[in-house]
Formats: C-alpha cells, sequence, structure tokens
C-alpha cells in the first residue's frame, strides 16, 4: 500500500471505527441537524405591536407541531423575530440583515403593506422565499409589475374584502335607503387603495351611492377631533372605514363620544378582530364589521380548538394576523416536506397552486393560486356589533364565485390581466 493510500485509509478509521472505540461522539448520528432558520420582521413594540405579537405567537404555535412532527427529516424550523417599530427602512434593514447576517433561508414577512413593500424589494434582489403574512394591499400580487418567483402572499387582499364588503353594504343601503356616504381611513397604499375598491363595488351593486366627502388620518394618529368633525358637518347616512387595530379603537372611543354612530350607519371592514373588540370601551352595538378572526366563524371544531390552544399558550385569543401566520408556516412547512428539502426553487414550485386542509378557509381548503401567488377561498363574511361576547352576530358569508368574477373583470380594467 503506498504512503498516501495508508493516510487516507488512515483518516477514514480515525473518522469510523477508530473513533467510536476511543469515546469519541459519532457526529452524523448524536449532533443536532442544522436548525432552519426562517426570518420575522414585524412590529413588537409601540400602538400596534399587537400586530407582531399575534402573529409571532400563531406562527410558534405551527413552528412547535412541525418540529414535533419531526420537522424537515429531523431539522427543526428556528423563528428569527426582529422589531422594525413600524419604520419601513428599519423592516428592510432587518430583512437584509436577517438574509446575510443571520442565515435566515427563507422569511415570514408579518409587516403591515407600509413595511411589506419595503421588504418585497429587497427580497426581490436577493431571491429569498418569502411569504407576505399581513400585507392586505391589492397590487402587492395584483399588479404583475410586482410579482417574482419567490414571492407569496399568505394575507387576505382588499380586493376580496371590498367586493364582499361592497355587496354586503348595498344590500343595507338598499333597505335602508343609505345614499349619502363619506369614508375615514388610513393615509398610505392600504388606507386608499382598499377604500377606493370598496367605493367601486359598493357602486357597482347599488348605482345611486354618491360619496359626499372623505378624511384621511395619518397611520397611528392620536388625536381624530378634526376627522370626527368633519363627518359630524357632512351628515352622512353612512361612513365606511379600513381603519385598524389601535388606530380603530381610538377612533371608535373619541367618535362614540360626539355621537357619530348615532347619527350614521358604520361600516368597519377591521372592526372584528378580538384585539379591537374587546379593546374597545363599550363596544357600540350595530356596527357593520367584515369578519377578520372569529372563533365561531367558520364554525367549525377545528378553528375553535386554533382559538382555545392560542388563548391557553398566550392567555387571549387570535387576531386577523394570528390566522394569516399560522397559515404561513403550514404553508411553509408543507412545501418544505415535498421540495424534500430547502433549495428555494424547488420550495417555491411547491409553494405555487398549493391547497393545504386548513380551518381557515371555506369547506375547510385554502389555496396558493398560482397564476398571481396569493392566498384564496378564505372565510369572508360581514355582520353587526353587540356590546357581549360573540360579539358579531348575524353573519352572512360571501361568495367566491362572485369576488373571482369582479376580480377578474377588475384585473382587466387595470390592464394587469
Amino acid at each position: 500500500m503506498s504512503k498516501t493510500n495508508a493516510t487516507t485509509v488512515g483518516r477514514r478509521a480515525l473518522l469510523g471505527g477508530t473513533a467510536a472505540l476511543a469515546g469519541f461522539p459519532n457526529i452524523g448520528f448524536t449532533q443536532p441537524r442544522q436548525p432552519i432558520k426562517v426570518g420575522v420582521p414585524t412590529i413588537l413594540s409601540g400602538r400596534v405591536a399587537q400586530l407582531g405579537l399575534s402573529s409571532r405567537n400563531a406562527m410558534q404555535i405551527e413552528v412547535d407541531r412541525f418540529n414535533a412532527s419531526g420537522g424537515l427529516d429531523g431539522r427543526p424550523i428556528e423563528l428569527v423575530v426582529r422589531d422594525s417599530r413600524g419604520v419601513p427602512a428599519e423592516a428592510a434593514r432587518l430583512a437584509r440583515e436577517m438574509i446575510s447576517g443571520e442565515g435566515c433561508e427563507f422569511l415570514l414577512d408579518a409587516e403591515p403593506s407600509s413595511g411589506g413593500f419595503a421588504i418585497h424589494e429587497v427580497v426581490r434582489e436577493t431571491g429569498t422565499v418569502t411569504l407576505h403574512v399581513n400585507s392586505e394591499t391589492s397590487s402587492l400580487t395584483a399588479d404583475p409589475r410586482q410579482r417574482f418567483w419567490n414571492a407569496f402572499r399568505v394575507a387576505r387582499q382588499g380586493i376580496h374584502d371590498s367586493i364582499a364588503g361592497g355587496a354586503y353594504a348595498a344590500e343595507i343601503a338598499k333597505a335602508r335607503n343609505l345614499r349619502r356616504w363619506m369614508t375615514v381611513s388610513p393615509d398610505y397604499a392600504y388606507g386608499r387603495d382598499t377604500t377606493a375598491e370598496f367605493v367601486e363595488y359598493v357602486k357597482n351593486f347599488h348605482s345611486e351611492i354618491q360619496i359626499t366627502g372623505e378624511t384621511w388620518p395619518r397611520l397611528f394618529q392620536a388625536d381624530y377631533t378634526e376627522n370626527i368633525t368633519r363627518l359630524s358637518q357632512g351628515r352622512p347616512q353612512a361612513v365606511y372605514s379600513c381603519l385598524w387595530a389601535g388606530d380603530l379603537v381610538t377612533f371608535v372611543e373619541q367618535a362614540s363620544i360626539f355621537g357619530l354612530f348615532q347619527q350614521s350607519q358604520f361600516f368597519a371592514v377591521n372592526m372584528a378582530d378580538y384585539t379591537t373588540l374587546q379593546q374597545v370601551r363599550n363596544l357600540p352595538a350595530g356596527v357593520h364589521s367584515g369578519n377578520r378572526y372569529l372563533r365561531n366563524f367558520p364554525d367549525v371544531p377545528e378553528n375553535q380548538e386554533f382559538a382555545a390552544e392560542y388563548n391557553r399558550r398566550f392567555n387571549t385569543f387570535p387576531t386577523n394576523w394570528s390566522w394569516q401566520a399560522a397559515t404561513s408556516v403550514r404553508l411553509l412547512g408543507t412545501a418544505l416536506r415535498q421540495a424534500g428539502g430547502t433549495d428555494p426553487r424547488a420550495v417555491a414550485g411547491k409553494l405555487k397552486g398549493m391547497t393545504i386542509d386548513s380551518p381557515f378557509g371555506v369547506g375547510g381548503k385554502l389555496t396558493m393560486r398560482a397564476e398571481d401567488q396569493t392566498l384564496v377561498d378564505y372565510a369572508i363574511g360581514w355582520g353587526v356589533t353587540i356590546a357581549q361576547d360573540p360579539y358579531i352576530q348575524r353573519m352572512t358569508p360571501a361568495d367566491w364565485a362572485v369576488i373571482y368574477r369582479l376580480e377578474a373583470e377588475w384585473k382587466r380594467s387595470k390592464g394587469w390581466t
């Protein structure tokens, strides 16, 4: 045997049986598998900290389930969660740091639209497979210029809510002869786009509706007196709003003092979330709201179990961000296992067009639509507030056949097909 071959054999022996006999661990069998790091930029402080907290909490429930069932061939998912404080530039910086400095192979972007678009541009450049968990601005996935192979949206979408809300609101308007409307929504992409979409579709279903005024409070504004005064002076028969979370809580409490809810029918697409319903002092009855997250809509055992498990672990109930966050982990975990690894192209290929079982979907299913890589078939409905649990009654489910038809027409009108 040559000296070279003898050396090679010696090294093999050292790495194999000889090392084990000497009492050294066999590295291939005893060391834990390298975790799959998943970055989560979100908001964990300030008025809308609940966005990040409830997203992170729900992700952790699903991550624990994934890991307890064996992970990816023994590799667990590890969440790397960072606070952007609601600053889009900071969200983008954190995303880059997670990818290049912290070894994150995937991102679950739990920012609102303001930070989500900033992260979108980062991952367009890096090619990191990213699931946008909370951004609801329709153009994020509807506009072909915003689409690329590695970005997916797990959140509900403004155009879907607007068609569903427009259909519901038009029926109420016809029954009660509500023709003069005003709007109050946050002054950024989500607020502007979603309000315009709602107005388009409420008029589509009831052509006699007229928008007689609008007011645009800043995101995270503290005092809404000027906006409420404008609404009161305009004397609308109905008001639409897509304010959300702490902003909506503050607005409702201040508007109650001025008697706004006695003067006008109020349609708040984002009211039906527990962190809003349970935080408003003296929740006004009779406010119309789209569902965000309700443990009895869909009214199925699996949804009740999700709410109970979340409440047991975190002493509060889930939010809309929670069901979206849980869904993002389930989609990513399923794609990892189907791909048999973490290759980004393979994982993205599995996500595209994927359908999973879910208590949050119509008929127990959710689909990541292939054509625009956005979530569809999630439960949408509208109801009316009452002061005590379950807080929303007379839920009216939306018709997804109508949503699909009008969404397709809307895309064609914008040249997005």
